[in-house]
């Protein structure tokens, strides 16, 4: 296209006016906006134009799939979030702690039982780790990293039972839809998580800093900001409020990670797999990790009357808890949306002409997790980053011909360093709050220990360029 140049407007309104408002929503409702203007250079028909890409994305059937994922995914987790399941396992535990490596030791050994979403992790063994807190000398700062990074660092690196997985999944989709590729999405995006070199560097980090590592001493400073306390006193209020009942996180838990795993094998098999990851492989994952949830949310709600669960209350929950997710549906369906409009501008073809003809191709990954991490750093979104910087980096790969899983893991890896540094991310805050840090300090704090990581990060990219073509 003669003016394909244009494609790069959307992207970059949505980029500038995240940094700016520090929210993505905003930028993604007006690039798509300024995307469909430039097809159709008219209000009427600029407007019809970003309504028509919007329900294009939404009748996509793997799109459903992923949205009602999502929906019913977070409502599980408000189902368990009020029935006290790690409340109870997290109480247990806590007697039989007495040293400062015991309580850290205790923040992972909640991962298994926490692992379905960051703030739900963070929220539920937040408190119950600043109580133990009380009783010995030990750094906030470094209970909140070590909470900070066993969570952001882990649950961008599981394959499976997730909320992210159905939304990263989605985008290696469609960034695999749009280049026509020969490649399954799932199947990508198992081979792109060892190439997530950040989590990874930040997972060794944060485990040689909670085993090997001496004490820190501070002088902790007393909190300012009202509208944190108020969210503090609000996470509490709440916490007091649920009964401590172990097996009510442990039965849904290994069930649905259980019926992810059987599910994922029995429909590869299906599909004419002979081995357990090609089986994992060939499956239809979208379908199964909704399957799966949905199963699981139906037996957890029966477990649940038969425990003498309020049902007014376990309703309630569910869709308290599946519309905390309604952002990230929203924020999932304007990214689809403006990746449609971007390629009908002539998105690809600008990138294959123009950075992809000088670009060495092995320096592709590390580039992109570089501006990706520097753009989530602002924006506090992991999830925005990822939809942002996808189709740049799959188009970026496929026309220098650097390899799709190590910078489709790049991707992810620069919104990991988001998640993880980032003031405006919603675990820093949360954790901040929660353990009475001033915000600020706090990421700055984790800023100078992940800045190590991102070093480390950069070099294997480099590195792993040269061998991953």
């Amino acid at each position: 296209m003669e003016h394909a140049w244009l494609s790069l407007i959307p992207f970059i309104i949505v980029i500038g006016l995240s940094i700016w408002l520090k929210r993505i929503l905003p930028g993604l409702v007006l690039g798509l906006l300024v995307g469909a203007l430039l097809i159709e250079f008219s209000v009427l028909g600029g407007s019809q134009e970003t309504v028509n890409y919007i329900v294009t994305t939404l009748s996509d059937e793997n799109n459903i799939k992923i949205i009602a994922f999502l929906y019913l995914f977070g409502g599980l987790i408000g189902m368990m979030n009020i029935s006290g399941g790690i409340k109870g396992f997290s109480e247990w535990i806590g007697d039989k702690i007495d040293s400062q490596r015991g309580l850290l030791s205790l923040i992972w050994l909640t991962l298994p039982f926490t692992f379905m979403m960051p703030m739900f992790r963070i929220m539920m063994i937040g408190p119950v780790v600043k109580s133990l807190m009380s009783e010995m000398k030990i750094s906030k700062r470094k209970v909140g990293f070590t909470m900070d990074v066993s969570t952001s660092s882990v649950i961008v690196l599981l394959p499976v039972a997730t909320a992210f997985v159905g939304f990263m999944v989605s985008l290696v989709e469609g960034g695999i839809q749009k280049h026509n590729l020969d490649m399954d999405p799932y199947q990508v995006f198992l081979l792109s998580i060892p190439f997530n070199f950040f989590a990874i560097v930040m997972l060794i980090i944060g485990l040689i800093r909670t085993f090997w590592s001496s004490s820190e001493k501070e002088v902790e400073k007393k909190k300012s900001n009202e509208e944190e306390s108020y969210h503090r006193k609000g996470i509490k209020k709440e916490l007091s409020m649920v009964e401590a009942q172990p097996w009510n996180l442990i039965v849904p838990l290994f069930l649905l990670l259980g019926l992810s795993l059987f599910l994922l094998w029995q429909d590869g098999v299906a599909k004419g797999a002979d081995t357990i990851f090609q089986a994992f492989s060939e499956a239809d994952a979208t379908f199964v990790m909704l399957l799966a949830v949905f199963i699981t949310l139906i037996i957890t709600f029966v477990f649940y009357m038969l425990r003498k669960q309020e049902l007014g209350e376990t309703i309630f929950h569910f869709f308290d808890g599946g519309n905390q997710l309604m952002q990230a549906i929203i924020l999932l369906v304007l990214v689809w949306a403006l990746s449609l409009v971007a390629e009908d501008l002539g998105f690809s073809q600008f990138i294959s002409s123009t950075l992809g003809s000088f670009l060495p191709s092995f320096t592709i990954p590390a580039i992109i997790f570089l501006l990706g991490s520097v753009v989530a750093y602002f924006i506090g979104s992991s999830w925005g980053t990822w939809g942002l910087f996808m189709p740049l980096g799959i188009a970026l790969a496929v026309s220098t011909g650097a390899s799709i899983p190590l910078t489709v893991g790049a991707v992810f890896a620069s919104g990991s360093f988001g998640a993880m540094t980032s003031p405006l991310g919603d675990t820093t805050i949360t954790t901040a709050s929660i353990l009475e840090m001033p915000l600020v300090d706090y990421a700055r704090y984790k800023l100078k220990i992940c800045s190590i990581g991102v070093g480390i990060a950069v070099g294997i990219y480099l590195a792993a360029g040269f061998f991953f073509v």
